[in-house]
């Protein structure tokens, strides 16, 4: 039989659970000083403080929606990255460091969303109308240009759960 204080025990820790945080960065080149200072030290601050549960992922199939012409680079850009994510303080023992590709499921949820969502609503996505105009040394009329925002959509929701606050600090 179960007392009152075994319940009240379980009812607190079920309602501390901790708090979701995914992030990533793609791998398109080194990084450098604006990216500790705008993303890694908060990634190192967050995965510290123990009310949230941290995964950090290399996007590699990101690099590809404009990189795609050449991918001699991306793999030892990934290696590069990881080494600095180690290097600014992301402990491994403390958080979830990965890469995107390595996970099957992103690219299974971005296809079944790709099949949902309209194409209008891509073609409207501000950074992608500006992109289009602005960037001439690559061609960017692909799906995977234009999709991008579906498989960062599917980055994203992949690690929600029900009733676990989820944050995405970019």
């Amino acid at each position: 039989m179960t007392t009152g204080t075994e319940v009240e025990k379980k009812h607190f820790a079920q309602s501390v659970q901790r708090k979701r945080v995914v992030s990533g960065m793609r791998p398109t080149g080194r990084l450098h000083i604006g990216h500790y200072f705008g993303a890694l030290a908060n990634w190192e601050r967050l995965q510290n403080d123990p009310a949230y549960e941290c995964f950090y992922f290399i996007a590699d199939w990101h690099a590809l929606t404009s990189d795609y012409a050449d991918t001699s680079e991306v793999a030892q850009n990934t290696i590069e990255i990881t080494t600095d994510y180690l290097a600014a303080g992301i402990d491994p023992e403390k958080s979830i460091i990965f890469q995107q590709s390595q996970v099957e499921e992103h690219a299974e949820l971005h296809l079944l969303l790709s099949m949902v969502t309209p194409l209008s609503w891509l073609e409207r996505v501000p950074t992608y109308k500006e992109q289009i105009e602005n960037v001439t040394s690559k061609d960017l009329h692909t799906y995977g240009f234009l999709g991008y925002p579906c498989l960062q959509t599917a980055d994203i929701v992949i690690y929600s759960e029900r009733e676990v606050p989820l944050f995405v600090p970019v």
